[in-house]
């Protein structure tokens, strides 16, 4: 897995092997990064359920200000920790090993772009969603990797889900906020 654009570009990144992990295939994360490709610059980026880091990595590398960087395994935050300094951008992410909702809990940081990849078929993300609204700016963007199949909520807060995208089996799911440009 490879560092897609940016000034990481072509940089390699480590993953955990094993059944439980599943990183996100070139051909989404270009996707994903497609959509939002004019919204990254200077902003700060939550991925909530880090991995290894390379969505993180790849907003970093697309010109994003900061990323925080979350997951609850405590393997994956060392594979994260090793990819951020591979890619140079050790004072621009931040690492924490926390569950989601807690980490949604506590963090007084505000967030423009949210990355949402957690394990398939948990509830992860419904589970985050109460919570997230809570830490978006106004004017922030949502996006859950899930099974394109899975039924996601239609709203967060005032975010909404604004469309969804399919890659194969893997669907994009676009929260904006509902208030946006209504004023």
């Amino acid at each position: 897995m490879r560092v897609i654009t940016g000034s990481a570009r072509g940089r390699r990144l480590v993953t955990l092997e094993g059944d439980d992990v599943r990183p996100t295939t070139d051909i989404v994360k270009e996707a994903l990064f497609s959509i939002i490709q004019f919204e990254i610059e200077g902003r700060n980026v939550l991925d909530l359920f880090g991995g290894c880091g390379q969505l993180a990595i790849e907003a970093l590398s697309r010109g994003a200000k900061s990323a925080t960087i979350v997951d609850l395994s405590k393997k994956s935050v060392e594979v994260i920790k090793k990819n951020v300094n591979t890619t140079g951008f050790t004072n621009n992410a931040f690492v924490v090993n926390s569950d989601a909702v807690s980490f949604l809990s506590r963090t007084r940081e505000k967030f423009d772009i949210a990355l949402l990849d957690p394990p398939y078929s948990k509830g992860l993300i419904e589970k985050a969603f109460a919570k997230l609204p809570d830490v978006m700016n106004e004017g922030g963007v949502i996006i859950c990797e899930a099974p394109f199949t899975d039924e996601l909520p239609e709203a967060a807060g005032d975010f909404v889900l604004q469309k969804k995208y399919r890659y194969g089996k893997t669907g994009l799911f676009l929260y904006r906020c509902e208030s946006e440009g209504n004023d």
